[in-house]
């Protein structure tokens, strides 16, 4: 029972990364901060491999920076208009 649970996480954190990958690469992201946001999803998909909870917790809030504007760049934190 507990792998069958284990296996339903990994396949949501899979279309998780799926869709956070496909929304680093959209238009709407600065190209600033893609370098920094998807270092940031190759971090959380190799602590993936080690612990899927915590891994599922971190992307849940990078999805949240993401859908509120807060994106890490190189000089600092941007919002989408440009403010830090």
């Amino acid at each position: 029972m507990e792998r069958d649970g284990q296996l339903e996480l990994y396949d949501r954190l899979a279309a998780r990364l799926k869709e956070a990958h496909s929304r680093v690469c959209s238009p709407h992201i600065p190209q600033s901060a893609r370098v920094p946001l998807a270092r940031k999803l190759l971090v959380i998909t190799a602590a993936s491999k080690h612990d899927l909870a915590g891994a599922e917790r971190r992307l849940e809030r990078l999805m949240a920076d993401i859908g509120e504007g807060r994106f890490s760049a190189a000089a600092g934190d941007v919002r989408t208009d440009g403010t830090p």
